[in-house]
C-alpha cells in the first residue's frame, strides 16, 4: 500500500475508508500527535481514532498488552496537550488518567517481566522512554517506515 498524501497510512484505515493511521508508543507520542494535528486530524470534522493493538496468546485469543494501552493513552494525552478536545472515553484512557508513573507500570506488567526473565531488560528500558523519538512510523507496502 502506498502512503496517502499526508504520509500516514494503514490497511485498517484503507479498509474503513477513514483517516489514515500511524503507529506510536511512549517514545514518539508527541511526534505522532503533532503530525496528526498538523494534518488537521483530531477535530469534529476530521476525528482521530487511537487503538491499542494488543497481541495474541498462543491459543489465538486476545492478550491485551499494558504497554499498548499506555502507548495509546500517551498519544491521547499528547493530542489533548496539543489543544484537541477528547471524548470522555478518550480522556479516561489518557496516560495521566491511567497512571502517574507509566515507566513503573511497564517494568511491572506481565510483558515487562517476561522480557526481563528472557534476558531483554533493555527492551523495557527503551519502551519506557517518553518522547525520546521524533520519528513517526507509517505503514507502507506492509512494512513500517519513517514518515516523510
Amino acid at each position: 500500500m502506498s502512503p496517502s498524501s499526508d504520509g500516514l497510512t494503514s490497511s485498517a484505515a484503507a479498509a474503513a475508508g477513514r483517516a489514515p493511521g500511524g503507529a506510536a508508543s511512549l517514545r514518539d507520542r508527541t511526534a505522532l500527535a503533532d503530525r496528526l494535528v498538523g494534518h488537521g486530524y483530531g477535530t469534529a470534522e476530521r476525528p482521530a481514532v487511537v487503538v491499542a493493538s494488543g497481541e495474541r496468546w498462543p491459543d489465538g485469543s486476545l492478550r491485551p498488552a499494558l504497554e499498548d494501552l499506555r502507548g495509546a493513552g500517551a498519544v491521547l494525552d499528547a493530542l489533548r496537550a496539543a489543544g484537541r478536545i477528547l471524548t470522555p472515553g478518550a480522556t479516561a484512557a489518557t496516560l495521566r488518567a491511567a497512571t502517574e508513573d507509566p515507566v513503573a507500570a511497564l517494568h511491572g506488567c506481565d510483558s515487562g517481566r517476561e522480557l526481563y526473565e528472557n534476558g531483554y531488560p533493555q527492551d523495557v528500558e527503551v519502551a519506557a522512554e517518553i518522547d525520546s523519538s521524533t520519528a513517526v512510523p507509517v505503514l507502507v507496502d506492509g512494512a513500517f517506515q519513517e514518515a516523510p
